[in-house]
């Protein structure tokens, strides 16, 4: 049975583009009352606001918060207190991180601010949102990709951040096993964005197109679903997970198949 989520509070941190988006407009086409987190002015609220209109969905609401800062985070969940005595849903979606070229860029320091703002919003808002609120939210989950697993170029902190990310997941089941909170990580194969082209470069799409490699990519919609489904009421057994959605290519991605394809492919 699906869960009701008309006037649900459901917290997405750097929810107003890419897969924080089309997440948001997921769950609130369900009835959510969604709230969206930016910074630096990164949000264009017109057409956001518009994009939710199109499907009849509540206002959501917009803040300028940003996930390092402590003090940001408790006047949002606040904010969120005046209209709703609990989040339903939290989707630590935020991830800044130093792209590194080589290493003359490893710094300790930089590795630690990767962590702080890829990994530990997950941690620090689904305990202060407990601190707040008097309760966990029902379903908490966190945004990772495959860098853990396979080379991602110049991922090496955002790769490590997942990791911890992933890794605290686990151990944030355990630790709250007893309470009513499922807790999951969903990774996913690259997605176009903005971020995306900042991380790879502009040039990655145009190369990957050369090798017929559309199904490196998967949609922010199909991420979003992925992560509405966890916290549905249908898979509500999977907590504690780390959830790849590629489609099962990345059991077939390997060197093998591109020798299988090489004529296709003119290699």
């Amino acid at each position: 049975m699906l869960n009701d989520y008309t006037g649900k509070a459901v917290l997405i941190t750097g929810g107003t583009m890419g897969i924080g988006l089309e997440t948001g407009l997921a769950f609130a086409s369900q009835g959510a009352r969604v709230i969206m987190t930016h910074r630096w002015g990164s949000a264009d609220e017109d057409e956001i606001l518009a994009r939710f209109k199109a499907i009849d969905a509540l206002e959501p609401l917009i803040i300028n918060a940003d996930v390092g800062h402590e003090p940001d985070t408790i006047d949002l969940l606040n904010r969120i207190k005046e209209d709703h005595d609990h989040i339903e849903a939290f989707i630590s979606n935020v991830s800044m991180a130093l792209v590194t070229k080589g290493l003359d860029d490893y710094q300790l320091k930089g590795l630690f601010k990767s962590i702080e703002l890829s990994a530990w919003p997950m941690f620090a808002y689904t305990k202060l949102i407990k601190d707040t609120f008097g309760k966990y939210p029902r379903y908490v989950i966190g945004l990772s990709s495959g860098g853990p697993d396979a080379f991602y170029k110049n991922y090496d902190f955002v790769a490590s951040a997942k990791a911890v990310m992933e890794t605290m997941c686990k151990y944030m089941n355990y630790r709250l096993y007893d309470e009513d909170v499922s807790i999951n990580v969903v990774r996913s194969r690259l997605v176009k964005t903005e971020s995306l082209r900042a991380t790879f470069g502009q040039d990655f799409e145009d190369f990957a197109d050369r090798f017929n490699m559309e199904r490196q990519f998967i949609s922010c919609e199909e991420v979003a679903y992925a992560i509405y489904g966890l916290c549905s009421g249908t898979m509500d057994a999977v907590s504690g997970q780390t959830i790849m959605v590629d489609k099962g290519t990345t059991f077939f991605d390997t060197l093998m198949r591109l020798y299988e394809e090489r004529e296709s492919l003119r290699l």
